[in-house]
């Protein structure tokens, strides 16, 4: 247990500190080496890294450097990351092999390891983290501590300003004040609807009854993302301080985290974070000797997408199956354990001390007119620099692929982008610089989302996109409204008989109708947003569809069914390359000579067409 005198001082005493972690002025005398702890570059060797640095330094005897375990970095496609502060040197793609090398060479005499440096897209070997084009145009707001701290050591988060914004709501501010803050900040809620925070926050306070709750959506279930799980791993405690704000502004003294079980190093760290908050008195009865009392649990997920859904995640921490339930009323009124609930999602409370510290005006200058602040995406797909990029609102697509991205890898052009998810439309290449916020995505047939970002290129068939959606949420409805069961089904139905050359006449008019009927009629944000990517790949891809079913083709090659492979002569340039790779080798060619694909030994695998580097290889 300690006081708030004990933590001021540990804050104060331990920002000294760390002050190398973002001060290369500084000088503490010591080096941190930063290594990436999260769940990507810890599949790729990272705790072996981070094992082997802290060998190497107690057997050498190195003094004044320290090795530490953090979040994120962002640049998952560099990893692992290793970051030697407080010169900010970046180097990527590290291995454990590579541990002795940075200690020999950099740590002990302090030449830097050149052949480990970052490379940016250009192929310019960069030094610092921030000249990568990556980070030039990112505002980290709600990343601010991942990659910087520790997440397992509360002392750090402490040191960042970590519970002063606590403190600040416990002793400078009033319930109505706080909701008053967030409400003029504009910060809209980041889980995918984009509703005022503040407004969720006031119905909540005003809803009469002497037991709320506080609840964090964490079952982050959309392919490819991966936001609120670096939050969690990067920086835990950032989301409890945002819990313990929210139920002093809306009067709850308990508060629960509905995190997916597939997600064991952010469950690990959070749950931590919570017995340490415990153990120095932040978490539990009277904190800092007020009157105010609150305390967190972590519930697990077992993956079910539809448990996203709000009221379906309340069922499921109450153990029940979850499904949806009508609304109304709504979660503000009647929500777990049918009392008055705040649910949000791990983003949206990631902005709040922030908000709080900061002030509302800071916060609303950042982004659009009705988007304000940041919006966090997992950048993935075909795209050079995969990873976790926060930018401000308003940002445009185009900025997004090609500026922080770095383009379209293998010399090929960008098609589409998926943002949103299962949920979610494509964004073409019109579109490229329509900005990123809730309205501009939503006039476009698009939507934010909790922020998934998928990048096609133009080997991509949309038809088949389509298809893989459908057959997602299809296979996550929860089966409650005969809208969203059915209908979905029936769409998958179509489309699989479009990607296998059976598509009919009047097809694509069947999908448009039966996508309205499931939109207006289930029951669930789930069964509502469902058919937005078949409507939106119509929208923009018709010839396309057109194509699967009029010429029973597939340009892009994806639909096995449709293939018809054939090699271009006035591309190909006799490297053999998809000669030497082709499984049942069907494909025949002197070097330097325009190669021949015998169709009737072809099996459609797509091998060729991955491996030639001159696309001579058609569908």
């Amino acid at each position: 247990m300690k006081s708030l005198e004990e933590i001021r001082k540990i804050r104060e005493e331990k920002r000294k500190e760390l002050d190398l972690r973002v001060n290369t002025a500084a000088s503490t005398g010591e080096k941190h080496i930063l290594v990436c702890h999260g769940t990507g570059c810890t599949s790729s060797k990272s705790p072996k890294i981070l094992e082997n640095l802290r060998n190497i330094i107690e057997e050498k005897g190195v003094k004044n450097c320290k090795v530490i375990q953090t979040g994120c970095f962002g640049l998952c496609a560099k990893g692992p990351i290793v970051i030697v502060r407080p010169e900010d040197v970046f180097y990527s793609l590290v291995k454990p092999e590579d541990a002795e090398e940075i200690i020999e060479k950099h740590i002990i005499g302090g030449e830097i390891v050149e052949r480990l440096l970052c490379k940016d897209v250009d192929n310019s070997v960069v030094k610092k983290l921030d000249e990568l084009g990556f980070y030039k145009k990112q505002k980290r707001i709600a990343l601010k501590n991942c990659g910087v701290i520790d997440p397992e050591n509360i002392d750090e988060y402490i040191a960042f300003d970590g519970y002063k914004a606590l403190e600040k709501v416990l002793f400078e501010m009033t319930p109505d004040s706080v909701i008053d803050e967030i409400t003029k900040s504009g910060l809209r809620g980041r889980g995918g609807a984009g509703f005022p925070t503040g407004k969720k926050w006031s119905f909540t306070k005003m809803a009469q009854n002497e037991q709320k709750y506080v609840v964090c959506n964490a079952d982050e279930g959309d392919p490819g993302a991966f936001m609120d799980r670096s939050i969690l791993e990067g920086d835990p405690h950032c989301v409890v301080e945002a819990m313990m704000i929210a139920g002093f502004a809306i009067g709850a003294n308990k508060g629960y985290i509905y995190v997916r079980a597939e997600y064991p190093i952010a469950v690990k760290r959070f749950q931590k974070a919570i017995d340490q908050a415990r153990e120095y008195g932040i978490l539990g009865k009277n904190i800092w000797g007020t009157d105010f009392s609150f305390d967190l649990e972590v519930r697990l997920g077992a993956g079910a997408f539809v448990c996203g859904e709000e009221t379906a995640l309340l069922e499921s921490i109450e153990g029940r199956r979850g499904q949806p339930r009508l609304k109304p009323p709504f979660p503000a009124n009647a929500g777990l354990f049918q009392k008055p609930t705040l649910i949000n999602n791990v983003e949206t409370y990631a902005n709040v001390t922030k908000i709080i510290l900061n002030g509302a005006d800071w916060y609303a200058g950042i982004g659009t007119e009705t988007s304000k602040g940041t919006k966090v995406f997992a950048l993935g797909g075909n795209v050079v620099n995969t990873g976790l990029v926060e930018v401000p609102m308003g940002t445009t697509l185009r900025e997004i692929v090609f500026d922080i991205g770095g383009g379209i890898p293998n010399g090929r052009k960008f098609k589409a982008a998926q943002t949103g998810g299962p949920s979610g439309g494509c964004i073409t290449e019109e579109n490229l610089d329509t900005p990123i916020d809730y309205e501009s995505l939503k006039a476009i047939g698009s939507m934010m989302g909790s922020g998934g970002l998928i990048v096609m290129d133009d080997s991509k068939c949309m038809v088949n996109l389509a298809k893989f959606y459908l057959g997602f949420t299809y296979d996550e409805s929860c089966g409650k409204c005969t809208p969203c069961r059915v209908g979905t089904k029936r769409l998958l139905e179509i489309l699989e008989r479009i990607t296998e050359g059976k598509g009919e006449e009047g097809d694509i008019e069947k999908l448009e109708k039966l996508s309205r009927n499931i939109k207006n009629a289930s029951v669930c944000g789930l069964g509502q947003t469902a058919p937005n990517p078949v409507e939106s790949t119509i929208k923009y891809f018709r010839k396309e569809y057109e194509e699967h079913i009029r010429d029973k083709k597939c340009s892009a090659g994806e639909c096995k069914a449709l293939m018809k492979l054939h090699i271009d002569p006035e591309l190909c340039k006799g490297c053999g390359l998809c000669k030497r790779n082709c499984p049942v080798g069907c494909i025949t060619g002197e070097p330097g000579k325009t190669h021949v694909i015998d169709t009737d030994k072809c099996i459609k695998c797509g091998t060729c067409i991955s491996k030639c580097p001159f696309h001579a290889i058609k569908s």
